[in-house]
């Protein structure tokens, strides 16, 4: 994409934090994340974090983008931990987490953040699911669209088993507000609830009812197979009862 002088030159507003093992079937997805990232009308900056990958594998119109800052793990940690010390990283005042192999519709990060006022924590919005044929299919979460207090959004998760209440990649936050979530849960899957619902549990926020991310459906997913299925429910709870015991702390204390 060619940039304009003052597109180049402007301070990043946002910083995407993306973890990584560099997976070679997962390299043309990664590639593709960049791409949809140098379409945003706002400017941007990337954290982008090797879960211990080789920094040689990756991509050369990666590596070539200022705007793309690498962190390489000396060995592998985890997603959850590479997300964390990832969001370390973060100078802006935004951020929105982001996996290697999904991507962000051109007006995502612009429309959130203008979204903001200086009352909100957070702003949502639907993904959706990005089918092998190249379609793609709408995910409306659970919370209805609109404004919403602080600890409102773990309200519309009843059950650990239900769908969980948004979506966490589709979440643009304060970054102070996200660190004060504790980031990432200490979790081998479903560290990503425990953001969500911590982020919104923490400030109030706004979901967009339109999509502001494309969620890719494949057969390396990581959310797919026997493994993943054997733990999902175990820390599903954990990430449903830290959301709603962190709203009723907060509230015993309104």
């Amino acid at each position: 994409m060619d940039r304009t002088p003052e597109m180049s030159l402007s301070a990043p507003q946002v910083t995407v934090v993306i973890a990584t093992q560099l997976r070679p079937e997962r390299l043309p997805y990664l590639q593709e994340m960049h791409a949809s990232l140098t379409r945003q009308t706002v400017p941007w900056e990337a954290v982008l974090v090797l879960d211990g990958a080789d920094p040689a594998l990756v991509p050369a119109p990666i590596t070539a983008d200022p705007r793309i800052r690498t962190l390489a793990l000396p060995r592998p940690v985890g997603a959850a931990c590479a997300r964390n010390l990832g969001l370390n990283e973060v100078r802006t005042e935004f951020v929105n987490w982001a996996d290697d192999d999904d991507v962000f519709p051109d007006w995502s990060l612009g429309i959130r953040l203008e979204t903001f006022t200086d009352e909100l924590g957070w702003v949502a919005g639907y993904s959706e699911d990005w089918l092998p044929d190249g379609s793609q299919r709408l995910w409306e979460c659970p919370a209805p669209p609109g404004y919403h207090a602080a600890g409102d959004v773990v309200t519309y998760w009843p059950r650990p088993q239900d769908t969980i209440p948004v979506g966490p990649t589709t979440i643009l936050a304060r970054t102070r507000l996200v660190r004060a979530a504790g980031g990432m849960g200490g979790l081998v899957q479903g560290e990503d609830y425990m953001a969500a619902v911590g982020v919104t549990a923490l400030g109030p926020g706004v979901l967009l009812p339109l999509p502001v991310y494309r969620y890719r459906k494949h057969d390396g997913q990581m959310t797919r197979g026997e493994q993943y299925e054997e733990l999902e429910l175990a820390a599903r709870r954990h990430a449903h009862a830290f959301g709603h015991g962190l709203r009723n702390a907060l509230a015993s204390r309104a």
